[in-house]
């Protein structure tokens, strides 16, 4: 049997709870993360930037045995030359084992880097402070959004100084610049990622020229001290003692050796513990190790898992969050009303702590009935101006831009959808746009379309959250900032102003026809179980196609696409409300079109709902797709067509949600 070493990886998963280190790797037990690596490396830029990395260190030598025995030899026989670069360095001491992403040897000096796709934005000024605290109790120790990367190197480095002591090894984070401009077009197209048969990542690396070379999109920054205050100086808190960091790992290491379970105790970030297996799979006979140690850590019967959780409680504040953990108060049934609402006087009804406790009400008595708040969005809905507009936006960051001059990670709005409702209670899905041609930058081209579809009345307009005024800031920067002649640039950016808002809350401009946020509504307004804690629209919708008598009877019949019914630009005589068995309607996303075959349902929910990939989803996915791999035409042209109805149904949501809302005040 091949002996089981703590890698990186492992670490990383142990610091984030070391009992996820007996369960990772097992068949047996579900693991949520997204099953397909190359669509996760996709989603968060991981693999470009990691051949960028390398172009900057040409002529190295990659180690890309996946046999740990062979990859150390080989990497042990390179680092006999006086001077070498190795990609994917394999490094082992005692039970660690470690796979370096870039390691550069000139004599005695070795430079370690850890390669990362997580922007910075770094200099002089800010370089002492940027990854650590200034103030409070925790002065000088690492910022929180650092730490897991800074930990990540440092465990890197301490097998480096002890594998190979008479080296002098020095650790570097290589970062995304965020103020870096990209010194080419299609530079991103010099890292293409495809799939080859058995859906293993592939990715080709064209040579940079010179220019592309000296202007780097990469910063590399040097970690040795905050490395050796990781490795020497901070303390670890390890079940119930206080232990170096040497003491750590090695605790690690050994019980990963010998598969024995480390037990940890139940806290906060369980909540989004990857090995929690759903009600079919645990059917299906898999393990969920997220029960086991509910049952564990806090004696948990099956019965007790049926109950809803804080875990599930809206915008619960850490410090209540911590207080309920510590005295293993989890269940919405051990919580009291004096502890969620101290003064709801100067509340809304359905808003803040109201809401909070309203869900833990309605769970507790199994009240599946919604709530809303007739009085106060009747007044907000009599202010609206028809036609009623509303639009949503599909969008990406690229980690490598597409054109020169453009920075990592800047904002490209690629995709709208727009329906209208007339005063008479016409629907239409009026206008759209898309474009997903490599290489081009649609930002300009895709605020004129939006202007033509809005600008021909003064009808109030409607977002669902705050992306499409991010983004539509993210673009009036973008016309300000540019230097070329664009002939239309200030009717396009007095359009955006006019309808957007800036600015925090107490010091905030909005423009005359600032557009309407659904989802503040439905904070403030209208509340169903179904919805739990969240908010979203794609939790929202099937929420009010289950309570709404008025939508059900609508939309279960062909009437959208249809001929005389509702103007549609891509669906046919459409049925929305469809029933399982159960009774409840089925959730009009499970209706549409799969992007691409190849994503499995978990991995669409995934880049659908999970809270890293937001601002992209499943558009995003098939934007860069469509950006980056050799796609026949016709698949492309299906490609784009399920995108069109992907952004369609999210307009047609906050139709409905409207329409039920008009049906329920009345």
């Amino acid at each position: 049997m091949e002996t089981r070493y703590l890698t990186k990886s492992h670490f990383k998963l142990a610091m984030e709870c070391p009992t996820k280190l007996f369960y990772i790797g097992k068949e047996e037990y579900s693991n949520n993360n997204l099953e397909d690596p190359f669509l996760e490396a996709l989603s968060k830029g991981g693999f470009q930037v990691g051949e960028l990395a390398k172009a900057y260190y040409p002529g190295g030598q990659t180690i890309d045995t996946l046999d740990n025995k062979k990859a150390v030899e080989e990497t042990s026989e390179l680092l006999k030359q006086k001077n070498c670069i190795i990609y994917e360095a394999a490094l082992k001491y005692e039970d660690y084992l470690i796979r370096v992403d870039i390691l550069v040897k000139q004599g005695n000096d070795i430079k370690l880097i850890e390669v990362k796709a997580k922007s910075i934005d770094y200099n002089n000024e800010n370089k002492d402070t940027i990854f650590v605290k200034t103030r409070g109790k925790d002065k000088g120790g690492l910022k929180s959004d650092w730490k897991p990367f800074i930990q990540d190197v440092a465990f890197q480095t301490y097998v480096a100084e002890k594998t190979l002591p008479d080296n002098e090894i020095t650790p570097y984070l290589m970062l995304v610049n965020k103020n870096a401009k990209s010194p080419s077009d299609g530079l991103n197209q010099k890292f293409k990622i495809s799939k080859n048969s058995d859906g293993a990542n592939v990715t080709s690396r064209a040579e940079l020229t010179e220019e592309e070379r000296a202007e780097k999109l990469l910063i590399e920054i040097d970690m040795n001290d905050k490395c050796h205050q990781v490795m020497y100086k901070d303390k670890y808190k390890y079940l119930d003692e206080e232990i170096t960091f040497s003491e750590l790992i090695k605790n690690f290491a050994a019980n990963y050796k010998k598969d024995q379970l480390i037990k940890s105790k139940v806290g906060f970030n369980c909540k989004s513990c990857e090995f929690k297996a759903s009600d079919n799979e645990m059917e299906r006979g898999l393990k969920s190790g997220y029960h086991e140690c509910f049952k564990r850590d806090l004696n948990w019967k099956d019965e007790d898992f049926e109950e809803d959780t804080i875990f599930d409680l809206w915008k619960l504040h850490y410090q209540k969050r911590d207080l309920f953990i510590e005295e293993n108060r989890l269940k919405f049934s051990q919580l009291k009303k004096e502890e969620i609402v101290k003064d709801s006087t100067n509340q809304l009804p359905l808003a803040g702590a109201n809401r909070q406790w309203i869900q833990i009400e309605k769970s507790v008595n199994n009240d599946t009935s919604y709530e809303i708040d007739k009085e106060n969005l009747k007044n907000e809905m009599e202010k609206w101006t028809f036609p009623l507009h509303f639009i949503d936006f599909e969008t990406a960051q690229p980690v490598i831009p597409f054109n020169k001059g453009r920075s990592p990670f800047e904002g490209i709005a690629f995709q709208f959808s727009h329906h209208m409702v007339h005063e008479d209670g016409t629907i239409e899905h009026k206008s759209q746009y898309l474009n997903t041609e490599p290489g081009v930058f649609p930002n300009y081209e895709f605020v004129r379309n939006l202007k033509s579809a809005l600008e021909n009345d003064h009808g109030t307009i409607f977002r669902y959250a705050t992306h499409e005024n991010t983004y539509l800031n993210v673009i009036y920067d973008q016309l300000k900032k540019d230097m070329s002649y664009i002939e239309d640039k200030e009717e396009l950016c007095e359009f955006i102003r006019n309808i957007t808002q800036k600015g925090p809350k107490n010091n905030r401009t909005e423009g005359p026809r600032n557009m309407v946020d659904l989802w503040e509504l439905v904070q403030n307004y209208y509340y169903d179980p179904y919805m739990k804690g969240s908010n979203s629209i794609k939790v929202v919708l099937p929420a009010i196609l289950n309570s709404s008598d008025y939508i059900k009877e609508k939309y279960s019949k062909p009437i959208y696409g249809a001929k005389e019914g509702i103007k549609s630009l891509n669906f046919e005589n459409q049925v929305w409300v469809q029933f399982e068995e159960n009774g409840q309607v089925t959730d009009p996303y499970k209706l549409l079109p799969q992007l691409f075959t190849d994503l499995s349902e978990k991995d669409l929910e995934y880049i659908d709902l999970h809270e890293d990939l937001n601002n992209g989803g499943a558009a995003m996915v098939a934007y860069e797709r469509l950006q980056f791999e050799n796609i026949p035409q016709y698949l492309r042209e299906e490609v784009e067509k399920g995108m069109l109805k992907y952004c369609e149904l999210d307009t047609l949501a906050m139709v409905m949600i409207y329409e039920a809302w008009a049906d329920m005040v009345k």
